[in-house]
């Protein structure tokens, strides 16, 4: 199957404390997006303001055209994946284009290794840690946490870069875990960890598979977490 990778970056600049939870600085603005085709079309996704410079946000229109873009690549049979893009990329992309019923669509036929990752160890991993167990060499480019900021800057350049960067980076991680049939990831101890993952499965596959266990830990991070949006969607929708 022929594989696409997306991924966004956010215009809303904010502090964040240690442990705290991203979401209640919602709802948030895109800046920018990325799709890359593997071995294939890659693009950049943004909006111009009244001098044709990249704009704050990505306004509706632009990224309505996002969506019916990812549409129609799993239309003609793509593997439409991104790295957390459950239950952050495709809600804002949703939010954004003020269509949350076709970004649901999308979202349950997507693939989303992190959120399967989720539902086998029972917690969250990031795209670097795996990157760097998973033999992927491409780095990336700054911390996600600095784009907006960056992007503010007009440094425009540099974040349209490191959006594609993990794009590409995405799509050589799935490969690799294809491979290895497996997920790999550097633990917060610097130690190198491993988990099963014979197969990737869609987004509505795996909300359907039991809920992980949890029960080692004092805090879990509920799964339904992942997912709310889409019920929400689809209930309005």
């Amino acid at each position: 199957m022929k594989l696409l990778s997306f991924d966004i970056e956010i215009s809303d600049v904010f502090d964040m404390k240690p442990g705290e939870d991203m979401e209640q600085y919602a709802p948030f603005h895109i800046s920018v997006a990325a799709t890359a085709i593997h071995n294939g079309d890659e693009k950049i996704w943004y909006s111009e303001d009244e001098q044709a410079k990249p704009a704050l946000n990505l306004n509706q229109k632009r990224a309505h055209e996002l969506l019916e873009y990812l549409d129609e690549m799993q239309q003609q049979d793509y593997m439409v994946c991104a790295w957390n893009g459950l239950s952050f990329d495709l809600k804002w992309i949703g939010h954004q284009a003020n269509d949350m019923a076709l970004a649901a669509k999308i979202a349950l036929k997507s693939y989303d290794p992190m959120f399967q990752f989720f539902n086998i160890a029972g917690f969250p991993v990031g795209l670097a840690k795996v990157a760097q167990s998973m033999g992927v060499t491409q780095e990336k480019l700054m911390d996600g946490a600095d784009a907006p900021q960056q992007w503010k800057d007009g440094n425009h350049q540099l974040v349209m870069d490191y959006c594609l960067g993990d794009c590409q980076m995405t799509n050589q991680i799935i490969l690799a875990i294809q491979e290895a049939k497996a997920v790999k990831w550097v633990t917060a101890r610097g130690k190198t960890s491993s988990k099963p993952m014979p197969y990737l499965k869609k987004v509505e596959d795996v909300i359907k598979d039991p809920e992980p266990d949890q029960s080692w830990m004092d805090t879990p991070m509920p799964k339904a977490k992942y997912y709310q949006w889409l019920e929400d969607a689809t209930n309005t929708g």
